[in-house]
């Protein structure tokens, strides 16, 4: 398992930020049992950056607290059947899956833990895993699929012992 991490911000940023992303990381990984070794790139950023970021890539004009880049497509959500036909999806250099790329608010981890009143160690594992389930081609367009992925990220954070009360 590759998991890149580029800290790009610059304030102050809890002192595991890279055990809390990697782990989840790993986690989320083994719950869609991922048949595959993969790599995984993460930036963390303010919101001015992920504001830039947020308006090329989808002409939304705001910050957002992360955003998603798959590089897999899947014929449904965490279906690896087919994907080792697609060659482009696997790493040259390593033979591992490119799941993509995540990219965090900082600023928003800060503002969310203090808005739902829980640790910004919880934030950043519950943007990761929400990112995570993205790049599986998870979903969250309908309510159904709303529901779902929230139930999977629920249970991800609480297998490693992750609460709102954290």
């Amino acid at each position: 398992m590759n998991i890149n991490i580029e800290n790009e911000y610059e304030g102050k940023i809890e002192p595991d930020y890279r055990e809390i992303i990697t782990s989840v990381i790993n986690h989320a990984v083994d719950f869609v049992n991922c048949p595959y070794e993969c790599e995984v790139d993460v930036t963390i950023v303010d919101n001015d950056t992920i504001k830039n970021i947020n308006s090329e890539q989808r002409n939304i004009d705001r910050p957002t607290d992360v955003l998603s880049f798959p590089f897999v497509e899947y014929t449904g959500p965490a279906d690896f059947s087919g994907i080792e036909e697609n060659t482009t999806a696997f790493n040259p250099e390593t033979g591992e899956l490119m799941l993509g790329d995540i990219v965090i608010s900082y600023d928003k981890v800060i503002s969310q833990s203090e808005e739902y009143n829980h640790s910004k160690r919880r934030e950043l594992a519950f943007l990761t895993a929400h990112s995570m389930l993205h790049l599986f081609g998870f979903d969250h367009i309908d309510e159904d699929e709303r529901k779902q992925m929230e139930e999977k990220q629920d249970i991800i954070l609480k297998n490693l012992g992750i609460t709102r009360e954290d």
